[in-house]
């Protein structure tokens, strides 16, 4: 599944990349927690993409990578921030952390910072937070949001088998790809302070940060897998056109003035600015995209039209067809010839929305220094 809200990022993304000759959108598959990640997961996501544009055959797209091929020098750089005294063991559990507060979700209270403990059994690597001062994270969204050091505890970067912690992974990641932008959610800023720490004790410049207001319901709660249809494949199988898709999602947080919003990617893409994004939550509203959708369907030409259909009206994805419980030996006959469907176009021209039925059907991206 490949929600509508990591869409918007993806294009958000996109259009920064394609206003810039050199610029590339970097795709990369944060695969080092096995027991969450699937190839076919992987080949969903690249699908999804490349419904919406964004794909191998644009020159501007890079990927995808995989995090797993970096674990070694994810690992060589833990031990350089041990070493160098950024870094520090630690051999506390959860529960004699909890026992040393009052409150236990107030987290780790640096109890091992001068224990001077070496790699062992059991002993994690936390990351050293400076004292004194906070970490300002310049956003190009929200202006500079700070970060108390006192509200930030001695992370975790690397577990007690050698094995790095997304905080580490990512940022390593990033350098490695020459990551200059990163556009991505508003649940992710939490993570950034502890991200520019590593950036900066690196002795490197971070990227540039941009985190995308939260897309919200009717009920103007965040979309939620459970509650809400978040799926773009959904979408595209119940028949809505890609470009229309594209066309709303683009206007999620942000509008390219003159009160323009039926618009196609060739003219939104050079007036995207990501500064230009409102803070304030965007609200999925399926009634004004299946309007968008209608707008799209109209302005196609017969021959257009019925191209998009096929799917439909080929194959167990033709409306109406009961579903098959057994294998077929030979692609199924069409339920509407093209020709007879091309005439039943033309007689019909007040298509506007979607059809129903099923057709057959990131995370980081941003430009390369």
């Amino acid at each position: 599944m490949f929600h509508v809200g990591g869409a918007r990022s993806a294009l958000f993304n996109w259009a920064l990349a394609q206003q810039q000759p050199e610029g590339r959108m970097v795709l990369r598959i944060e695969d080092t927690d096995a027991a969450r990640n699937r190839p076919e997961w992987t080949d969903g996501i690249i699908r999804a993409m490349s419904w919406i544009g964004i794909d191998e055959s644009d020159p501007h797209f890079e990927g995808p990578y995989f995090q797993s091929a970096y674990v070694e020098k994810h690992r060589e750089t833990a031990q350089e921030l041990y070493r160098s005294g950024r870094a520090y063991y630690c051999d506390c559990t959860r529960e004699q952390v909890q026992e040393r507060r009052d409150n236990p979700n107030l987290g780790y209270d640096g109890f091992c910072r001068d224990r001077g403990l070496e790699p062992g059994p059991g002993r994690a690597l936390r990351f050293r937070v400076p004292e004194g001062g906070p970490t300002v994270v310049r956003d190009q969204i929200r202006g500079d949001v700070e970060f108390d050091h006192a509200a930030i505890e001695d992370f975790v970067i690397a577990r007690a088998d050698g094995s790095p912690l997304f905080v580490l992974a990512n940022v390593l990641d990033d350098v490695e790809m020459r990551i200059t932008h990163v556009i991505r959610g508003e649940e992710h800023l939490s993570n950034t302070p502890k991200q520019q720490l590593l950036w900066e004790a690196l002795d490197l410049t971070p990227p540039v940060w941009a985190h995308l207001p939260v897309i919200v319901n009717e009920q103007r709660k965040k979309l939620s897998k459970r509650r809400d249809k978040v799926a773009l494949e959904s979408y595209q199988e119940e028949g809505y056109l890609a470009e229309a898709m594209v066309n709303y999602l683009m206007l999620l947080g942000w509008a390219p003035g003159e009160d323009r919003e039926i618009m196609p990617w060739s003219e939104m893409m050079p007036l995207f600015r990501v500064q230009d994004v409102n803070s304030s939550s965007a609200f999925f509203d399926e009634k004004k995209l299946r309007a968008f959708n209608g707008e799209y369907i109209r302005a196609l030409d017969v021959d257009a039209f019925v191209e998009r259909c096929q799917p439909w009206l080929t194959g167990e994805g033709t409306p109406g067809t009961p579903p098959t419980t057994t294998p077929r030996s030979s692609p199924p006959s069409p339920r509407w010839p093209r020709a007879a469907w091309r005439c039943s176009a033309r007689s019909s021209p007040t298509w506007t929305s979607c059809s129903s039925g099923s057709p057959p059907r990131t995370r980081r991206a941003g430009r390369r220094r």
